[in-house]
Order: C-alpha cells, then structure tokens, then sequence
C-alpha cells in the first residue's frame, strides 16, 4: 500500500469536511433539547402587543413613584417581614410579595403578608442559595415596588421601578 492509497478516514482533511459540521448538528440538536427541558421565563409581567411593540402596563410602578413609597423587604427565620421605609402606606391592607427565581419559574414565591404593629409579615421559608427578584405590591395590585435580593442576603430595599423625571 503506497502513501497515496491510504484510507480515507486517515486523511486530516476527511476529519476536517465531515467532522466539523457533524459536530455542530450534534451541539445544535444538544442546546436545542436543553432549552425544551428548561424554558427561561423569567420575565412574568402582563404586556399587551400593538403592530410590532409590547407594552407593559407601568401604571402601578408610576404610583409608587407619585408616592414616593420605599419599604424594605426581610427575610429571616422562615419569615418574610415588609418595613415601610418612605411613604404613606395604607396600614389596614395586607401585601403581597413575590419572589421570582432569575430563571426557573417554578422555584417562584408568592406571599400574602398580613398587617402587624410595625410592618407586614408572614411566615415563609426561603431558599437564600440563589438571588431572587423581589416585588412587593399592594394586594389589589394599585401600586408595586421593585427590588433584587442578592444570594445570601436576608433584605433588600424596594422601591418603584420608574425613577422621577
């Protein structure tokens, strides 16, 4: 057997033609498959589509910043705790805060937080391995306040998501 009668798959450039983009289907049906597995849906807010445009309903973030409504959000000893840190809250009504997991919906919390002498609270274990997004709203939805609580961190101050102009 000469050097020019060698076979095929001992030639570089056989690997090169077929071998790349045999790779790449296999990395594109792989992400393809892990993205089916675990959908990112992260982002839960309500919007509404006009012609090509979403549009999110930013009534509730305006209010709060009319407001001027800042709180800060604790979580301790299997416990969720709301502190009013500015503004004039309606003391009477419960909250609700919801917890959001960057990535995975299904990890996500939602709680109602009854009235107490200083605050809301109520009990709840969270999982502090992770960040959360933070939401703290009034119950009928009028109004929300917006924060990130960083992986290990026990609170965060929330505050309206649109910034004064």
């Amino acid at each position: 057997m000469t050097h020019d009668e060698r076979p095929a798959w001992r030639n570089p450039m056989v690997w090169l033609v077929w071998g790349i983009p045999a790779a790449s289907i296999v990395a594109g049906v792989g992400l393809v498959i892990v993205a089916m597995r675990q959908p990112n849906d992260a982002i839960t807010d309500k919007v509404r589509r006009t012609a090509q445009i979403q549009v999110e309903d930013l009534g509730p973030d305006e209010v709060a910043r009319r407001q001027a409504l800042r709180a800060v959000l604790r979580v301790d000893d299997g416990a969720i705790e709301a502190l009013p840190a500015a503004g004039e809250f309606d003391r009477s009504h419960a909250l609700v805060a919801t917890l959001r997991h960057p990535a995975r919906a299904a990890q996500d919390r939602r709680v109602e937080l009854a009235p107490t002498e200083a605050g809301w609270r109520a009990q709840a274990d969270v999982d502090l391995s992770h960040d959360w997004n933070v939401e703290l709203a009034a119950a009928d939805g009028r109004w929300r306040l917006t924060g990130r609580l960083p992986k290990g961190q026990r609170a965060v101050a929330v505050q309206p998501a649109l910034r004064a102009p």
